[in-house]
């Protein structure tokens, strides 16, 4: 089937359907969200990440109950892996900072959202959660169409990510409150990105009323199927 053929996804429902969609939760590590993490210790303004941290909590746990795939993405930064150009660049923003998420290391521990048995993880060493890593066989070898966005930080590499999700085809549906930056502005306008350029832009607790739509189905759509194999049964 050609790509024109196949049918496209144009409502919330059908983008964040089991089916459809898989959970990609983004860089909730200790260094990026924690109170002494990397990011806290440069003392910018945590609130908006503190607030977010519960919601993707709670979308998680959604998203588990209603079998949609949840994926956790995480940054690993150490020597190996730190190119002269990635080098300069955290040099020149602050000559001090160590380098945060080293493998092994408390700052890259997850935070408060930690996988369960059987949840990807992705390891990535850039912002986008597609370079250089296995994100997109993954999904693709579990049919996913469309990526419901979590996670840290929002302007960087939640944005770049969905940016190259994008770009690879997949549907985005991008969560505001489940998102966070040390910039309000900034947010806005990664907001305003996504929704102009890139994909949707929903609340969490939309998501999570069409999961809990389907959900609610279900016995009924089970009732319904038991009825016709009786009808066939009985001939």
């Amino acid at each position: 089937m050609s790509p024109a053929a196949k049918s496209m996804l144009t409502t919330l429902a059908q983008k964040v359907s089991p089916q459809n969609a898989a959970v990609l939760v983004v860089d909730v590590q200790n260094d990026y969200c924690a109170p002494g993490g990397g990011l806290a210790k440069l003392g910018v303004d945590m609130s908006a990440i503190d607030a977010c941290i519960p919601r993707i909590a709670a979308l998680v746990e959604s998203a588990r109950e209603a079998d949609v795939p949840v994926i956790h993405i995480r940054t690993h930064h150490e020597a190996a892996t730190e190119s002269p150009v990635w080098r300069e660049l955290r040099l020149r923003r602050s000559p001090n900072k160590p380098r945060w998420c080293e493998p092994g290391s408390w700052g890259a521990d997850f935070y408060r959202v930690a996988p369960q048995p059987g949840e990807v993880v992705i390891t990535k060493h850039r912002y986008s959660g597609f370079i250089e890593t296995d994100l997109d066989l993954i999904l693709r070898s579990q049919g996913i169409a469309s990526l419901i966005m979590a996670g840290v930080a929002s302007n960087n590499c939640v944005e770049c990510t969905a940016r190259d999700g994008f770009m690879k085809d997949y549907y985005i549906v991008f969560v505001d409150d489940c998102t966070a930056a040390t910039n309000r502005s900034i947010h806005a306008a990664t907001l305003a990105n996504m929704e102009s350029l890139f994909g949707i832009v929903v609340q969490s607790e939309q998501v999570m009323a069409e999961w809990q739509s389907i959900r609610s189905r279900e016995p009924e759509a089970a009732q319904s199927a038991n009825r016709t194999r009786e009808k066939v049964a009985s001939g």
